[in-house]
């Protein structure tokens, strides 16, 4: 799903103003009625209530992310994401976890280029017992010497697993590293190896400071709730929280990308050649109202699914791959990112497979889709919205990110009605705009013998 903003967004006062928000979307199953307030330490709070079960989800984003490393010190706010479960002064270690799952709760947290987000899933009668906790390792996190010197090392062990061991991963590493050039987009979230060696106590305890405070996070809590229930909840638990002094967040240029990049990797580890296609396009942050909705309905028709153009063309018609995966990142500050990643048959060429993609993109370029195309990709989008409802996190993680990039509630829920309305020639101007040759990295990674 993706979201567009409002080129004039409203600000939230500090303190106890309320705002209901009436969905006026064209979405079939009609949104939830969504309340905002803010307290007075600037802690953002968004309600959504869903009384179909007896539980609740609260999720806390900071807008904090990979961005905001320090030079030299990648991988900090994805380091946050973990340390935040080591423990505080008043209980440590992995006291947070266990408390969560006595209480029948499940736990996690994500952590992207621009935002970071931790969630409790429990009964509602237990939402005071999480923003107890949520508060205490807000403000009182155990940073001591061999606090980071253990999750250092559990990170860069993490690393390995998930990254060094990976070579499709490091293949994406690498080609988004020279899509963004010097943007720090191009710095995997979870750091590079070498830096993240460098995150020690000072360098944890000054991104803490600087980022995890009350008036820097937004407060979603999805479920059997009301607006009253969670402020009096969040004034009680959060409310004695100080807010800091932020830093700035910079504001990086995007530097001109003056032709296009190849980048051939050979892998003793990989075990089939992958094509991988990026180009750097505008986000929901960024775009003109229509086109980031237009880009999200480009990316279902190319590869949402068996029925989709790309895995027909290239898979069933052609017999040239044996999958296709296609996928568009508008939830950013920044640029966004559209992404095709292909495997070839045996026996077909990566740069035959990449001439026949690009064949495959240039037709949208040209014209518009047909009509049948275009309407099942839009209602395929607009479904997930509603199947959304019963998943909380989902619903929570949509205005936990919309909101951290600088969008509104109201951008949420106008989403559906916004996708209905794309036409297929904003699609065809899309990927004109988009598809271009200097804005484009492809990647081929090659399996050798060992």
């Amino acid at each position: 799903m993706g979201i567009a903003p409002l080129k004039t967004l409203s600000k939230l006062a500090a303190g106890a103003l309320l705002l209901a928000v009436m969905p006026l979307g064209a979405a079939r199953a009609e949104p939830p009625r969504v309340s905002q307030f803010v307290l007075q330490n600037g802690l953002q709070v968004v309600v959504v209530p869903d009384h179909r079960a007896p539980a609740v989800t609260e999720l806390l984003c900071f807008k904090v992310g990979g961005v905001d490393d320090p030079p030299g010190v990648s991988g900090l706010a994805y380091f946050f994401e973990h340390m935040m479960f080591r423990g505080t002064r008043s209980l440590p270690e992995d006291g947070y976890a266990q408390t969560i799952a006595r209480n029948g709760g499940v736990d996690g947290a994500s952590a992207t280029h621009d935002y970071t987000f931790f969630y409790d899933r429990v009964a509602r009668d237990r939402l005071r017992l999480v923003m107890h906790l949520e508060a205490d390792r807000m403000a009182n996190l155990d940073l001591s010497d061999s606090a980071v010197a253990t999750e250092r090392d559990v990170m860069l062990a993490d690393r390995r697993a998930r990254i060094g061991n990976s070579p499709e991963a490091l293949t994406r590493e690498q080609a988004e590293a020279a899509l963004y050039l010097s943007h720090p987009y191009g710095r995997p979230v979870s750091g590079w190896s070498d830096e993240i060696r460098h995150i020690g106590r000072v360098e944890a305890e000054n991104f803490y400071r600087r980022h995890y405070a009350p008036n820097n996070a937004i407060l979603v809590v999805v479920g059997d709730v009301t607006a009253d229930d969670v402020r009096s909840a969040a004034e009680a638990e959060y409310g004695p929280l100080s807010p800091r002094e932020l830093v700035a967040r910079a504001d990086y240029a995007q530097p001109p990308r003056l032709g296009a990049t190849q980048i051939a990797i050979d892998s003793k580890a990989a075990k089939v050649p992958l094509l991988l296609r990026l180009y750097r396009v505008q986000s929901y942050a960024e775009a003109a109202p229509g086109r980031a909705e237009a880009l999200d309905v480009l990316a279902k028709l190319l590869g949402g699914g068996k029925a989709s153009v790309l895995y027909r063309k290239l898979v069933i018609e052609r017999g040239l791959a044996t999958s296709v995966d296609v996928r568009y990142d508008g939830y950013t500050r920044d640029a966004g990112e559209f992404s095709i990643a292909a495997r070839p048959r045996p026996g077909v060429s990566l740069e035959t497979l990449a001439r026949a993609v690009d064949e495959a993109l240039a037709q949208y370029a040209r014209r518009p889709p047909a009509k049948a195309e275009l309407a099942l990709a839009k209602s395929q989008l607009v479904a997930g919205v509603a199947f959304r409802r019963d998943r909380p996190l989902d619903l929570a993680s949509a205005y936990g990110r919309a909101l951290a990039i600088g969008l509104t509630v109201f951008d949420v829920q106008q989403w559906p009605a916004r996708i209905q309305a794309v036409t297929g020639e904003d699609v065809r101007n899309a990927a004109a705009a988009s598809f271009v040759e200097k804005e484009a990295v492809t990647a081929y990674l090659t399996p050798v013998a060992r």
